[in-house]
């Protein structure tokens, strides 16, 4: 797991056992990538993670690090499963990390021991964000979400978990995530679904079912030069 250090070294100040990993999904131009840290000395990637503070909140603790990892701030963040299986546990890889940072780890470092994990996840749009690596990685990445390398500890599943409960939640969310313009399009609306299902929807099918949720409000036409083809505008009804 990877986590900020905030100059604890050996976890006082810090919530015992439990920990936070969010899968911050990026959409642009009919894509969905994910956000990942890389150890380019140890081979390893993982997804941006922190740790609670025992005075803190942990929607609080999670917000503060995907804006740390992003540079973003307005960001639709929601927990969506808590990773808790014994097999989980795995040292090694955060003793190789730390390791190659030059910090040989006594086997009882509070890093090495057992984390419970809390999962969120965040659809942004990447180009606005500034993708920062936290203090013990190289680098923080986009990466395809249907090439992803090869992950940490459970982090693969993590990640396919995050994507079936955003799959299933898609209409219900979709008004928080800031994916498109004020004003778009029911073609553009429907790219978006596309592109999070990953498969091709009936465009008939698809507009009457969004028309049917009363969550779009029609604007106008689209200026395109030509009135008789220019699709509508909407927006999402502010509730």
């Amino acid at each position: 797991m990877s986590k900020q250090g905030d100059g604890a070294k050996e976890g006082e100040g810090f919530m015992a056992g439990l920990a936070i990993d969010a899968v911050i999904f990026g959409f642009h131009d009919r894509q969905l990538k994910v956000l990942l840290l890389e150890y380019k000395s140890t081979g390893l990637f993982a997804l941006p993670g922190g740790f609670i503070k025992d005075t803190e909140d942990v929607d609080d603790a999670a917000k503060k690090m995907v804006t740390r990892r992003t540079g973003l701030h307005d960001i639709f963040l929601e927990q969506f499963y808590t990773f808790g299986d014994y097999s989980r546990f795995d040292p090694e890889p955060m003793r190789a990390i730390m390791s190659a940072k030059g910090t040989m780890p006594p086997s009882d470092h509070w890093l090495l021991q057992r984390f419970i994990t809390i999962g969120y996840y965040a659809l942004v749009d990447f180009t606005q964000a500034i993708p920062t690596p936290d203090e013990i990685s190289d680098s923080c990445k986009w990466y395809q979400l249907d090439a992803l390398p090869v992950l940490m500890q459970d982090h693969a599943l993590i990640i396919k978990k995050a994507l079936e409960t955003l799959q299933v939640s898609l209409d219900q969310k979709l008004t928080g995530f800031n994916l498109l313009p004020e004003q778009f399009t029911m073609g553009e609306l429907q790219s978006v679904y596309e592109t999070i299902l990953g498969k091709t929807l009936i465009r008939a099918a698809f507009q009457r079912k969004m028309l049917s949720l009363d969550i779009l409000e029609l604007v106008a036409k689209k200026m395109t030069g030509k009135a008789h083809k220019a699709p509508y505008l909407y927006r999402f009804v502010k509730k």
